[in-house]
């Protein structure tokens, strides 16, 4: 009897109990050992063990989503700034940017991000795994591969001005907004540095340096813009080039981290010519991601993009720019908590933990949803106030206090839908969702966003309504896939991935 009680108590107390070495690679071990044996015992009655789970994951989510969605909101505050300090120039400069930045810079964005999310996949299993040589060889094959990607995005950027009129846009918004992408170009080789580095340092939950490199950025970062826009009177392209320089500052400054920190002793053992193998089938495995995640960057891109073929638009990008930057801002709070996810379940399918892995998905899926509620409702009963921030148009604010229903329902479904990404690139469903996403978005989600603002004349709200529509059908395909999925086949997916990569060939059972 006592036994069966001290192993009754046994995992409720040490869950109670922080985990030695929190910060490093014992410490996440541990806890993830310490969940799986708090859901694995059936003795104790539900209730009890999903309580102690909870406090369990809880503690190791926080101290991954918390600083990580501070990185991503101070990053995008950057570039959030960038564009208050056009908007305030003149409400042409206000579209100029948002075009720029929505609708040419998010392409650059997206496809970087897709393709580190590779990375991101590879190195969270290996971390699980305890195969911690391998995470610095994934980080710097990545780089190598975006650094590449970057030279034919680059010329894209030079050309931005006629792929704008051609798109359709007015000359003269086209001929603004090309002047504010060319200042961005040197950003989309930070963009190439930055997210391996990233990716490398969250598979192994460390996330505070980054967010205190990126508030530090951020203060220079706002002093600086005021300088060269208002003082120097660089305008627009003062602006992107402030922007670019920040996001430099943060690569360099993250990368010091790594090579001088104890904590990546392990898994930074400096520069190798491994990074230069394998690269065809590693380019595969990210142009799958960059895929997946280009199609759900670009799909609000393409909204503002078609938001300039309407009668009035300026107005049209001014109002929706207002929009997609707070909806863009909150959506990094989803963004934090995709990365806390994806961490959390490559870790524990590496580490060979499937009860721990579903469990993630239900807790930090609430979690999301939760705050992001909430803070559609703030935004609702500040409705009239918002534009404000960006712009002294009244005109402006009204079309904007009539959108902000629209944008009070896009960030509750965006408090799921990124999360649920995050845990289809822990598991490397990348593929998959690709085909969802396309359908979703770029079959059911566009067309009908078209058909309600031209042809029912319902203008910006009536695209945004449609595109609405395909991001809703996109939740609720991964919240049933993720439902019905088979963790324990998951866990085996992942070994045969981490032998892949390490060029091994797996066991097969009965062998020596």
């Amino acid at each position: 009897m006592a036994a069966a009680e001290g192993k009754l108590e046994s995992p409720l107390l040490t869950s109670l109990q922080p985990s030695a070495g929190s910060g490093g690679s014992d410490g996440g071990h541990g806890a993830s050992r310490q969940l799986e044996s708090i859901l694995s015992d059936e003795s104790v009655p539900w209730g009890r063990r999903m309580c102690a789970a909870t406090a369990v994951e809880l503690r190791m989510l926080i101290r991954l989503a918390a600083p990580a969605v501070l990185v991503y909101m101070i990053n995008y505050l950057m570039s959030m700034s960038t564009q208050i300090f056009s908007g305030h120039l003149g409400t042409l400069e206000l579209a100029a940017a948002s075009l720029g930045n929505t609708g040419i810079q998010v392409f650059a964005y997206g496809l970087m991000l897709g393709m580190g999310s590779a990375v991101e996949t590879l190195c969270g299993q290996a971390y699980g795994a305890s195969k911690f040589d391998m995470l610095g060889i994934y980080m710097q094959r990545s780089t190598v591969l975006l650094m590449a990607t970057g030279v034919p995005l680059a010329v894209l950027y030079a050309f931005s001005r006629p792929i704008l009129v051609l798109l359709g846009e007015s000359p003269e918004i086209a001929r603004a907004a090309a002047i504010f992408v060319y200042g961005l170009i040197p950003q989309i080789f930070a963009y190439a540095a930055n997210f391996p580095i990233q990716k490398f340092m969250q598979a192994q939950s460390i996330m505070a340096p980054s967010a205190y490199i990126s508030a530090a950025t951020l203060a220079v970062h706002l002093v600086l813009s005021y300088l060269v826009v208002y003082k120097f009177g660089l305008g627009l392209l003062g602006a992107s080039l402030m922007l670019s320089v920040s996001w430099w500052i943060i690569v360099i400054a993250q990368f010091v981290y790594i090579v001088t920190s104890s904590r990546c002793r392990l898994t930074w053992t400096g520069f190798s010519l491994q990074a230069f193998s394998g690269l065809p089938e590693f380019f595969k495995l990210s142009l799958a991601s960059a895929v997946m995640l280009c199609l759900e960057t670009w799909y609000f891109q393409i909204l503002v993009l078609i938001a300039g073929l309407l009668k009035d638009p300026e107005m049209a990008l001014a109002s929706l720019s207002v929009c997609m930057t707070i909806s863009g801002w909150v959506f990094m709070i989803s963004v934090g908590f995709n990365a806390a996810a994806s961490v959390r379940v490559s870790n524990e399918l590496g580490a060979g933990n499937p009860k721990s892995a579903a469990f993630s998905v239900v807790v930090v899926t609430m979690l999301s949803f939760v705050l992001t509620s909430i803070i559609s409702v703030v935004i609702l009963l500040c409705r009239d106030y918002i534009s404000y921030i960006y712009t002294d148009g009244d005109d402006v604010a009204q079309a904007v206090s009539k959108l902000t229903p629209l944008l009070a329902l896009t960030l509750i479904l965006n408090g799921i839908q990124p999360v649920l990404s995050g845990v289809a690139v822990g598991c490397g469903w990348q593929a998959f969702v690709a085909y969802v996403n396309v359908g979703c978005y770029y079959v059911v989600g566009i067309p009908l966003g078209c058909l309600l603002g031209f042809y029912f004349d319902l203008g910006a709200a009536g695209i945004w309504s449609g595109m609405i529509g395909g991001t809703l059908m996109q939740t609720l395909i991964l919240v049933w896939v993720t439902f019905r999925t088979n963790w324990n086949k998951e866990v085996a997916e992942s070994m045969k991935r981490l032998h892949k990569w390490e060029g091994k060939t797996p066991l097969l059972a009965g062998q020596e």
